[in-house]
């Protein structure tokens, strides 16, 4: 998937893109889903295979089926937020249960109506960006420099440059996996949700991406991301990140904009 994918939901749009790192050869490690619910309800997710492990595609994708499932076959009176957390369960199982010490990254938001709810495990991220660019959610990166950076030891652009950024203290494919799960949120009319694996925030500054995703046409949006990540992967400058990577992301506007 070189280009974006758009999905229509009862209450709003989403568009994914999801690419292998420029002159990789090997498949791309993460996998991203968008499953519409009934009454207008909906959940994006993202995972990023660990790369460097054997298996990472396999892990990514097992995630991310495992999340399809749970919700599938959640009774009619049974709650989205149950089927998340049993699908996180299930899908850690799956993924030690490769025997190669596979794992993978996993981040599923909960869309209904206006309100929204993260959970993750792993460094891909989730956030929610106002027209004006102020970020109103971020979720904290379960790394070493993630927690440095959230209690304030590292700043958010110095942290693309430590040489701990890649070291992940939690995925699926461990045995002693943690669920983040945050606070409910309301969306803005005009708010942008964004999930993300670290081949975006690897190769654009925060308010690079909060600057080309926060106002405008969603999908003009997405390609703008897209296209300005792949070309720092590709052509790296003095002063710019640039890491190669395998690139996903999922965005969601209320409203079909």
């Amino acid at each position: 998937m070189q280009g974006v994918e758009e999905h229509r939901l009862a209450d709003g749009l989403a568009v994914v893109h999801s690419a292998r790192a420029p002159d990789k050869t090997t498949p791309n490690e993460d996998a991203a889903a968008v499953i519409p619910l009934p009454d207008g309800a909906a959940v994006l997710a993202v995972a990023d295979g660990l790369g460097g492990a054997r298996g990472g595609d396999q892990a990514a994708a097992l995630a991310i089926h495992c999340l399809a499932d749970a919700l599938a076959q959640r009774p009619a009176d049974g709650s989205v937020r149950g089927a998340i957390l049993d699908a996180f369960e299930v899908a850690n199982e799956a993924v030690l249960g490769l025997g190669v010490g596979a794992g993978t990254t996993l981040s599923v938001v909960e869309i209904a109506g206006r309100a929204v709810r993260p959970y993750h495990a792993g460094d891909s991220a989730i956030l929610v960006i106002g027209q004006r660019g102020r970020v109103k959610l971020q979720t904290v990166s379960h790394s070493p420099v993630g927690f440095a950076v959230e209690s304030g030891l590292i700043d958010q652009d110095d942290a693309l440059h430590h040489e701990q950024r890649h070291v992940v203290s939690n995925v699926l494919g461990v045995s002693d996996m943690r669920i983040e799960m945050g606070s409910e949120l309301l969306l803005a009319q005009r708010d942008t949700l964004l999930l993300a694996s670290d081949g975006l925030l690897d190769n654009l500054l925060a308010h690079e991406i909060v600057e080309r995703i926060r106002k405008g046409p969603l999908v003009s949006g997405a390609q703008a991301l897209a296209a300005d990540a792949g070309r720092r992967m590709r052509e790296p400058a003095a002063g710019e990140p640039s890491k190669p990577d395998d690139l996903t992301f999922v965005a969601y506007r209320p409203g079909n904009r």
